[in-house]
């Protein structure tokens, strides 16, 4: 994983800025409920333990983390359901790098960054991914 070393980036004045991974280099986000296993409410946590993962979900993400991209899994589940995901994710055999928990719950997300941003909706299978062109919303010059 030497491929994750971090860039230093500078401004034109020579601040230093957030530094980057590497271009071939992705840093997944990976949504757990309803993407990588069934939709569990965090109001029900008993079936967390006990949820069944997608089989292309558990083979696709390994395979990006194999390749060398970071993959952090993250959850509108609380911190009080760290313990239960990760021993769920690590019986699985989830490779990963992090955990972010506390997502806001109830969708319609809109992520505004200074860094690119690429946002793949789940839609019931996961695949290698392809590249296809698309309308996008951005900030008008």
């Amino acid at each position: 994983m030497s491929d994750m070393k971090l860039h230093e980036l500078f401004d034109e004045d020579g601040n230093m800025l957030s530094p980057s991974l590497p271009e071939n280099v992705k840093n997944y986000l990976i949504d757990i409920d309803g993407t990588i296993c069934d939709d569990i409410p965090n109001e029900e946590p008993e079936r967390m333990a006990t949820c069944k993962p997608y089989p292309d979900a558990l083979e696709i993400c390994n395979k990006w983390y194999d390749e060398g991209h970071i993959i952090t899994y993250f959850s509108s589940r609380t911190d009080e359901h760290r313990e239960v995901t990760l021993a769920w994710l690590d019986k699985h055999g989830f490779k990963y790098h992090g955990l972010l928990l506390n997502k806001p719950r109830g969708g319609h997300y809109h992520w505004i960054d200074n860094h690119i941003v690429k946002a793949t909706r789940f839609k019931g299978k996961f695949t290698d991914l392809v590249k296809r062109e698309a309308i996008v919303e951005v900030f008008e010059k």
